[in-house]
């Protein structure tokens, strides 16, 4: 029971890091950075991941439930996404004050956390990325978005809203399993659907992919972002080898690591945005 309860605290770490305690930001510049973390707009999207995991799909679809006001407000659901069979959900809509298409993907449910964590400790990297020589990913991520309802439903969605609202910005988006699923959302979107303005940011995601599938994400998406947290094991999984760089999963950049320095009731979070390596090994990783 404790070890759950651990669990359960350490992956929902993420969403929370934003909106508690005094925060002193640590933006380090990179030579070659073309683009800038955006501590708001990840303030706001992050409440968007969280609103993911609501189960009353009506409060959800009407924009009416508990997370879905404050930095949200206002915005409107265009589709609603449900697979159950696959046990998944996702939604998209449009936020007139990010001037933004929002696509968000909920992560793994509280009653799967510790077997779905034990699991990555061991998962080998066992799907070929179609049209990219070499790259790798990891199945159970990928056929979660590629193969099941929820990639049709939001490409449709995304079509339907870009006809009646213009060239929005898209902006992808998720937690944990979510965020996994994020990345494989904007790439598609950015590859299969040619679309030029795809923005990717998500909150405690697992490693997805090889070195080489790293590389040609990071080129094809660079606007991406991951918050990760000091207290959350999953950015760590499936574990990467230093050894074995070619070999084994490697995280994409950027990454963005929240931890707290500090004793007592002096504590303050930093906010320390990483290199492009992916790997940073002065972060969180």
């Amino acid at each position: 029971m404790e070890r759950h309860r651990w669990l359960k605290v350490a992956i929902f770490a993420c969403l929370v890091a934003f909106s508690v305690g005094r925060e002193f930001r640590l933006n380090h510049k990179h030579s070659g950075d073309a683009i800038s973390f955006n501590h708001t707009l990840a303030e706001i999207l992050v409440q968007y991941a969280s609103a993911a995991y609501i189960s009353d799909l009506t409060e959800l679809f009407t924009w009416t439930c508990s997370r879905c006001d404050d930095l949200t407000q206002g915005f409107e659901v265009i589709e609603l996404v449900v697979d159950v069979q696959h046990c998944l959900q996702s939604y998209v809509g449009v936020s007139k004050s990010l001037n933004a298409i929002v696509i968000a993907f909920r992560g793994t449910q509280e009653n799967s956390i510790q077997n779905w964590i034990e699991d990555l400790y061991w998962k080998q990297l066992d799907q070929m990325y179609p049209g990219m020589p070499d790259a790798m990913v990891h199945h159970g991520f990928y056929f979660a978005y590629h193969n099941t309802t929820i990639r049709p439903a939001i490409v449709s969605a995304v079509e339907r809203a870009r006809k009646f609202y213009g060239n929005l910005d898209i902006m992808v988006t998720g937690h944990s399993m979510g965020g996994a699923m994020a990345a494989f959302c904007g790439l598609d979107l950015a590859v299969s659907h040619n679309y030029q303005n795809v923005q990717v940011m998500t909150f405690g995601q697992p490693r997805i992919g090889n070195a080489v599938f790293a590389s040609y994400y990071s080129n094809i998406v660079p606007n991406t972002f991951r918050v990760t947290n000091g207290n959350d094991i999953v950015p760590h999984l499936p574990p990467f080898y230093s050894y074995f760089p070619r070999k084994t999963y490697r995280h994409f950049p950027r990454e963005v690591w929240l931890y707290d320095v500090g004793f007592g009731s002096f504590i303050y979070q930093v906010e320390k945005v990483c290199d492009g390596s992916g790997e940073d090994p002065s972060c969180c990783r």
